[in-house]
């Protein structure tokens, strides 16, 4: 288990992060971002463009994570109605600032806990996109997080190849993001689940990451 007690300063990556809604970035990625702010992160975010409560609080976060973002349009309904693979493509695509990143991070093939039909569409949706050359990247990480089908609140895996046990200063500065800035409750479910301890699934090439996909996110 590894702690991290500090912001590490190193060379710079360009790491894309692609997540269905505001807060997913935090939620599951916050530690990774606040860890190396010398990077340059750009987040896209597919939905809640015009959520005039959510949105504004999305680009207050940017700010506080140092981070390049934007937002799109994706359908979210509460219905959760399954989308077209390419109008998922589309959305994200139409967000891109450009094509070459050092390290893609977005959601992994069953979401993060159960379940969010629109995680699991993004996860595939980046993963074809990579594969399609259309998004550009060394290598591409999906957050590897479970809740037991409802059993338990979010863990990260302690099996995945990436695993930090977060720092008080890195875990308390993403509770503030997630109660302070996005304004969830300490009683939310959002606070609940905001990990101190972050996990990820790490792919060198789109062949590895399409055959996990067609897995269902088991490593075989």
């Amino acid at each position: 288990m590894i702690k991290m007690e500090q912001v590490i300063m190193e060379e710079s990556k360009s790491v894309l992060v692609i997540v269905a809604h505001p807060d997913d970035e935090t939620l599951w990625a916050g530690g990774e971002i606040l860890l190396h702010q010398s990077w340059k992160w750009f987040i896209i975010c597919l939905s809640r463009k015009n959520d005039i409560k959510r949105a504004p609080k999305f680009f207050e976060v940017l700010k506080e994570l140092h981070a390049e973002g934007i937002m799109g349009d994706l359908d979210d309904g509460p219905e959760q109605t399954s989308l077209n693979e390419e109008v998922v493509e589309d959305a994200i695509t139409s967000l891109l600032p450009h094509r070459h990143f050092d390290r893609i991070i977005t959601h992994n093939p069953t979401g993060e806990y159960t379940r969010h039909l629109r995680h699991e569409e993004t996860c595939k949706a980046v993963m074809q996109l990579w594969e399609k050359g259309k998004i550009i990247a060394d290598e591409l990480w999906t957050f590897a997080y479970d809740d037991g089908n409802k059993t338990h609140l979010v863990l990260a895996n302690t099996n995945a190849p990436i695993y930090h046990q977060l720092s008080e200063r890195i875990s308390l500065q993403k509770f503030n993001i997630i109660t302070k800035i996005y304004g969830y409750d300490k009683e939310s479910w959002e606070a609940k689940n905001t990990p101190k301890e972050e996990a990820f699934w790490k792919f060198s090439n789109p062949e590895d990451a399409l055959q996990w996909l067609e897995n269902g996110g088991i490593i075989v």
